[in-house]
């Protein structure tokens, strides 16, 4: 997860080296009204420990200069409870806080980008997940639904004639519905808050 974090403030340095632009105009030669994404996370799927399994597709279309709206696929899976944040909680990856286990989740995001001055913007995503409950023996034992959502402050960085963009961001990830856990994933994931800081790095390419 170092790594990760390492890899994270590396990006965010070369793209501070780049030219910022304000968003897109529709006047603007190289405006692109779609763009397909992920993000630099994906990069978690060397972690050793802890491993997500993790994809994430982003497809969008800006309503305005100002107005984005795109829907993001995202799966991944965990161990450890989700409001035990990697980046500065000691206790992620111990032993005594693992699940019993794992969750599996599939989720659609559902997002809206407003863009306040130049490439600054703020953003919201409200992904509804299904959930599949795995114990250590590999079989599935119960299923489940949560709300996760995340509320985004970030920067737009054209790149290479805006074909391509970087978006790195700080966030708040919250779960506001939960269905009921089977017992021991439950007892583990009551011990920690629901929502955590959340950084963010998605990239795209405009068509």
């Amino acid at each position: 997860m170092k790594k990760n974090v390492l890899a994270f403030m590396l990006f965010l340095l070369m793209a501070s080296h780049f030219q910022v632009n304000a968003q897109s105009s529709q006047e603007d030669s190289t405006y692109k009204k779609y763009y397909v994404g992920s993000t630099l996370f994906l990069l978690g799927n060397f972690s050793t420990v802890n491993n997500p399994n993790f994809f994430q597709l982003n497809v969008g279309y800006r309503l305005s200069r100002k107005d984005v709206v795109s829907v993001e696929l995202i799966t991944w899976k965990y161990a450890w409870p989700l409001g035990m944040n990697p980046f500065y909680n000691k206790s992620y990856g111990k032993a005594e806080e693992k699940f019993p286990g794992y969750i599996r989740e599939f989720g659609m995001a559902f997002v809206y980008q407003r863009f306040l001055w130049k490439g600054l913007y703020t953003s919201m995503h409200i992904m509804p997940t299904m959930q599949t409950f795995v114990n250590e023996n590999g079989k599935k034992v119960d299923k489940g639904f949560q709300l996760f959502n995340t509320n985004r402050i970030g920067y737009h960085f054209k790149l290479f004639k805006n074909r391509f963009f970087i978006e790195p961001s700080v966030g708040i990830a919250y779960r506001p519905y939960q269905t009921k856990m089977p017992d021991g994933f439950k007892q583990k994931d009551d011990k920690w808050p629901k929502f955590t800081p959340e950084p963010g790095m998605h990239i795209g390419y405009n068509f």
